[in-house]
């Protein structure tokens, strides 16, 4: 099983530990490869960067998929309440799981209400609005901002688990969490820490994204393309030319 995973943002260094993550909790059949944009945002923060990082994502997948020398039999969409999900699903006859949607379902076999602890204040409504989208928003207690932007969760790890264990006991004190999903999809690896200062289960987002495709590719089971997700209509599309 070949499984790609997809960052959303430019940054190299987060798509390792994206990587590295997905493959700590992969089967040892299953081959995880990461892809990282060829253009976009560094970090994906707002609505902006995010519709721009659905095209990236969209691109380098559709790019890989035709160079490739073996076929891949999912894709993961590693941006926590990002834009993308659907147009992947058009393009491709694989499982397509974002992060989002996959650690909220996963949540939701573990407590009766989660909470989501992610970075900026202004990514919550994003967030909100995904949850919204997926069906999964009413059993959803909260989604607490960090403080902390993207890129700064790699810069001093004890910094940034202290910040998310604070927001995470908030969530269970007073939101009445029972779960905690990790909101972004650079805090891969840091669930075990925030799951030990809490005492409730934390789902990361990245890990859980790659059970959920390991099943589905198990099963057989795939998008259904007789209406929503349907082929793209052919038809002539002009693609932007590089910078020089």
């Amino acid at each position: 099983m070949r499984i790609l995973v997809a960052n959303v943002n430019t940054t190299g260094s987060m798509t390792d530990a994206i990587a590295a993550a997905a493959r700590a909790v992969a089967g040892p059949d299953t081959e995880i490869v990461p892809i990282t944009p060829a253009f976009g945002a560094e970090s994906v923060e707002g609505n902006h960067e995010s519709y721009l990082a659905a095209v990236a994502v969209q691109e380098a997948v559709r790019s890989y998929a035709a160079t490739a020398e073996e076929p891949f039999d999912a894709v993961i969409q590693a941006g926590y309440g990002e834009h993308g999900r659907e147009g992947l699903q058009e393009l491709l006859d694989v499982p397509v799981v974002d992060i989002t949607e996959a650690a909220a379902s996963t949540a939701q076999y573990l407590g009766h209400r989660y909470s989501v602890v992610t970075t900026l204040d202004r990514t919550v409504p994003l967030i909100e609005d995904r949850l919204l989208l997926a069906g999964l928003s009413a059993r959803c207690a909260s989604v607490r901002a960090s403080g902390l932007s993207v890129l700064e969760l790699e810069q001093d790890r004890d910094r940034t688990v202290a910040a998310l264990v604070r927001e995470s006991t908030l969530a269970v004190e007073h939101d009445r969490a029972e779960v905690i999903c990790l909101g972004c999809g650079g805090m891969a690896g840091l669930a075990e820490a925030v799951r030990e200062a809490t005492g409730v289960p934390v789902v990361d987002g990245v890990t859980a994204a790659v059970t959920v495709a390991e099943s589905l590719v198990r099963l057989g089971l795939s998008t259904s393309k007789i209406r929503t997700y349907a082929p793209p209509r052919p038809k002539r599309i002009v693609r932007p030319v590089a910078e020089r």
